[in-house]
């Protein structure tokens, strides 16, 4: 496994706590870059600007890790939208706008396929495993640090894109799993089982994201955390649970309530921690400087 230096060695270790970014859609939505039904993916090559500024407003706040802007990126998705871009191109796009933004690691995006792949759906497992081997390529080509494979809710398909990242590319594999208040995936699945299965199939930092606040997610993290022993724990939450009141979205967790959650976390045994849906630099600003004061 290649690893970019030795701070990122120590974090793989859990000897040193490591801070993601936040929310990416949220900036987008924020700033009128997002349009509904269509991949803000294509924007790193359309308006690399804007999305350098957005990584840079995370670096700025605190943030370690720049995730790329390639949740939507794969073959079958680029071919569905009509886009003229090859995986490639997307990702060193991707890539570069990271490192324009100034960002310490590089962290290539691998989101689900957006259709489920069998028993669950029509995905067949080996275009699935070629699709995600491709990402895995393409996002260590650009010059990616590592890979965060994110949003999973189906274990088998999270357990092919480590696979497919492991047997085709040298980079640390970080995997999570989106858990709903039961504390289970959409299909059942505990973080135990998670675990295991992630850690086997060759992931380096194994966690969960999406779906719940950090508040929700405190007993998931306790339990991945009795699972994974020496494993390092990731943990992305949103900024609380969706008010869908208004038909959309919105997430009212204030940065200084979400630190609070997410000292807690940490408490529990994350040593890699970020935001997801709702998030912003202010949530990540107020999570780094309480790291700052947090000793491992």
């Amino acid at each position: 496994m290649r690893v970019k230096d030795d701070y990122l060695a120590c974090a793989l270790r859990g000897e040193e706590f490591l801070l993601f970014d936040g929310g990416f859609g949220t900036m987008l939505q924020a700033r009128g870059l997002s349009v509904p039904g269509k991949t803000a993916d294509e924007l790193c090559v359309t308006n690399p600007e804007a999305i350098a500024d957005i990584h840079q407003a995370y670096v700025e706040a605190g943030a370690q890790v720049i995730t790329t802007n390639t949740f939507n990126t794969s073959t079958r998705a680029l071919a569905a939208q009509g886009l003229p871009y090859t995986v490639e191109q997307i990702y060193a796009a991707a890539a570069q706008c990271a490192r324009d933004g100034g960002a310490p690691y590089v962290a290539g995006d691998l989101g689900p396929i957006g259709e489920f792949v069998e028993p669950y759906g029509d995905v067949e497992e080996d275009e699935a495993y070629e699709l995600f081997a491709r990402n895995a390529q393409a996002a260590a080509s650009a010059g990616c640090d590592l890979l965060v494979i994110e949003t999973m809710m189906d274990l088998n398909e999270a357990l092919l894109a480590v696979r497919a990242a492991g047997e085709n590319c040298d980079l640390p594999i970080f995997a999570t799993m989106s858990f709903m208040e039961s504390g289970r995936t959409l299909f059942g699945v505990t973080p135990e089982q998670a675990a295991a299965a992630l850690v086997e199939a060759g992931a380096s930092v194994v966690g969960m994201n999406c779906s719940v606040g950090p508040e929700q997610a405190l007993p998931v993290a306790q339990a991945y955390a009795a699972a994974l022993g020496s494993t390092p724990l990731i943990v992305q939450p949103n900024a609380g649970l969706p008010d869908m009141s208004t038909g959309e979205a919105v997430y009212n967790c204030p940065p200084e309530e979400f630190v609070a959650a997410v000292e807690a976390l940490v408490d529990a045994g994350a040593t890699v921690l970020g935001g997801c849906c709702g998030t912003t630099p202010d949530h990540i600003a107020a999570v780094a400087k309480m790291l700052e004061q947090k000793n491992l």
